[in-house]
């Protein structure tokens, strides 16, 4: 990287199989970042080289790549288009002056579209789509292009478009130029002529039209180009050029250009586009403990960890970019999260997995560093300048399994390597249900725990099995009843003699609630904690399924004693068979927690995630239009655990992955005598 250049951090964002990685090949490629393009269906592609990337042939995490367009450095970072991996869209666009969104030809607006959008407007990021694949025969751009404006509003607005004959794509019209090129095999711009109706149907109206709309939509910009543009007068290019390049850093215009990776057909002129349209790491600007802070290149040095890599070789690698100022190996940085002083290591420019060594780092530029003690989302900072940036917001994760290791006691290697994955993926959180004492993994859906299954396999050399979570139970009384606990043994010498009679009661509380209403000395006081401690022993258990029993109140009203035999032990025994007689006759029943679960769905399947709440015995408590998402609506409702373990998959297949939910427990309540059967008859199954 030249550090008299102008730097440019691109993200590549969009549906899954949009386009996102050819077009990076196609890219790097034609810039001559790489000799040959590759191909996803070959594995050799650029971003996509790790060994899941290739299994799934699908970009899984996000990768960098770096390529030089004359006075200009351009990072192109790619994202994955599948919602399992959103954490690691967000980390790309986090560290990105300006979103490109892919869109496809053939299948148009896709979830991955909006979520790629929403995300760019929700970090405030400039944007732009790309309309790729038009090497389709089934390919429209025009469909496209009148689906984007109705989906996102009248700031999308036509730069580079295709001109169509018997299908195919004869030319591309650039806009801003107002000219027209034909593409060669290397992919180099020809100029040839504007289209005439002559050349499609339609074609001159359509021409005349996106110029049209193009025009009023620079003109916009400022108000003397408005006059201008009322006044009939043409715009001129510097003009052109001016105007939409200030309304794309202000976002309210997105530009809509077009290409064909596959052939090179469009890649020169998009490249010019990111070289006019794209705006520079110089122009953001950068707010830090809630104030707009100098970030140039003269200023203190100021980094953002944005993604953190876990490899089982080189450890940890930490992927930074420089907001301002310059740093070199060896530079000492105060990590503004912890308060402790951080050494820079090596410097490592990249183009997907190959890295070179640098000696600076300046503003605009993303490196990595192995062997860092830093996290996502950590700022690291010049002494003489210590500020916070805010981290950006993740995706919680809603798909739960259970974990158990494949062999007996692996349990601590698979601690030890989820350790690693969970500094590199802020959308993955393992911990030990403190009921059901089952360590579980919660991702954002099945595909992403299967990943980390598979690379704790290949990457750790560890194997984990994946299985549904065990509901935590409880277990209840539902009348008062008085019972005898009785123990009596003799076995030579000294006996064993206890005797109680204890009342049960049902009672509010999550905990046993003991107390005594003994008279003249029938039981000794010094025995009342060995009869506590028997009970408190026996609730662990109860008697239907073994689960912990809670709402129940035990007072201890009479009993009998020997001064010979008795001891602790004994009345300790004697309260458990107490516990045992009292829970049978108390007309136990079983208790299912209840959780409180906020979903926001399109408005358009709000009558069927109703309708679904209902079938799964929800409780519809309150519906609203969502504050975070046009065109949704928050539902509120309380729905049992047991019925959740799915809902992740429904929700995603219901909605076609907009939907998004949480869901907390916060009480338990009588499981429907009719279900009790069935928990009671898994349990003795799983026990067995």
């Amino acid at each position: 990287m030249n550090n008299s250049t102008t730097k440019k951090n691109i993200a590549l964002a969009g549906h899954a199989g949009s386009g996102k990685t050819t077009l990076c090949e196609a890219l790097l490629y034609r810039n001559s970042a790489i000799e040959r393009m590759g191909k996803i269906a070959e594995e050799n592609t650029v971003s996509d080289y790790t060994a899941e990337e290739m299994k799934r042939k699908s970009s899984v995490y996000t990768s960098v790549a770096s390529m030089s367009l004359q006075k200009l450095d351009v990072n192109i970072i790619d994202t994955p288009g599948m919602l399992d991996f959103a954490g690691e869209m967000v980390s790309g666009i986090y560290a990105s002056d300006c979103v490109m969104i892919t869109v496809s030809g053939k299948s148009g607006v896709r979830v991955g579209t909006h979520k790629a959008y929403d995300q760019a407007v929700k970090m405030q990021k400039p944007r732009m789509f790309v309309v790729t694949k038009l090497d389709d025969e089934n390919a429209n751009f025009y469909n496209v292009f009148t689906e984007l404006k109705s989906e996102f509003g009248s700031t999308v607005c036509p730069v580079i478009v295709p001109v169509i004959a018997d299908r195919k794509v004869v030319s591309y019209v650039n806009l801003i130029e107002m000219k027209a090129y034909k593409f060669d095999e290397r992919g180099k711009a020809i100029e040839t002529d504007m289209p005439t109706a002559e050349v499609s149907e339609k074609m001159s109206y359509r021409i005349d039209g996106l110029i049209e709309a193009f025009s009023e939509a620079v003109a916009e910009t400022d108000d003397d180009l408005l006059e201008k543009f009322f006044s009939g007068e043409p715009l001129t290019e510097k003009e052109r050029i001016d105007g939409i390049h200030k309304g794309v850093c202000e976002g309210i215009i997105t530009p809509v250009v077009c290409a064909s990776a596959q052939t090179l057909g469009g890649v020169e002129l998009l490249m010019r586009e990111m070289d006019l349209l794209v705006p520079e790491a110089e122009e953001n600007l950068i707010t830090a403990d809630a104030e707009e802070i100098s970030c140039t290149s003269s200023d203190p040095a100021l980094v953002s960890v944005f993604k953190t890599a876990a490899d089982p070789f080189v450890g940890k690698m930490s992927y930074m970019k420089v907001l301002s100022g310059s740093i070199k190996s060896g530079d000492e940085l105060v990590n503004a999260a912890t308060g402790k002083s951080e050494k820079i290591g090596k410097l490592m420019q990249l183009v997907g997995k190959k890295q070179k060594e640098i000696p600076v780092a300046v503003k605009g530029d993303i490196v990595a560093v192995t062997k860092m003690n830093v996290s996502t989302g950590d700022t690291l900072c010049d002494a003489s300048r210590v500020v916070s940036l805010e981290s950006p917001e993740y995706p919680i994760p809603s798909y739960k399994m259970a974990v158990s290791p494949a062999a007996r006691g692996d349990e601590a290697k698979i601690a030890g390597a989820m350790q690693r994955l969970l500094e590199s993926d802020m959308t993955l959180r393992y911990e030990q249900d403190p009921n059901t004492k089952e360590m579980i993994l919660s991702g954002l859906g099945e595909q992403h725990l299967l990943t980390v299954a598979s690379q704790l396999k290949f990457d750790f050399g560890v194997e984990m099995v994946l299985n549904v979570p065990k509901i935590a139970y409880r277990e209840t009384i539902r009348k008062k009843v008085k019972v005898q606990g009785r123990y009596k043994k003799q076995s030579g010498g000294h006996g064993q003699f206890g005797d109680v009679w204890i009342e049960f009661e049902p009672c509010l509380s999550d905990e046993l609630i003991f107390e005594e209403k003994i008279f003249g000395g029938a039981v000794p006081k010094n025995f009342f904690p060995a009869v506590e401690k028997g009970l408190q022993d026996s609730v662990k258990k109860g008697i239907l399924a073994g689960f912990p029993v809670v709402g129940i109140k035990a007072i201890l009203v009479d009993g009998s004693y020997h001064p010979v035999d008795s001891s602790e032990m004994s009345f300790k025994t004697a309260a458990s068979l107490a516990y045992k007689e009292g829970m049978r006759l108390a007309e136990p029943t079983l208790l299912e927690p209840i959780g409180t679960l906020e979903v926001c769905v399109p408005d358009d399947n709000t009558g069927d995630m109703m309708g679904e709440l209902n079938k799964r015995r929800g409780r519809v408590l309150g519906m609203n239009p969502s504050e975070k998402y046009k065109g949704m609506t928050d539902i509120m409702a309380e729905v049992p655990m047991r019925e959740m373990s799915d809902f992740a998959l429904l929700l995603r297949q219901m909605t076609q992955g907009r939907g998004e939910f949480t869901f907390k427990p916060v009480r338990y309540e009588p499981l429907p005598p009719n279900l009790m059967s069935d928990v009671i008859a898994s349990c003795a199954g799983s026990a067995e």
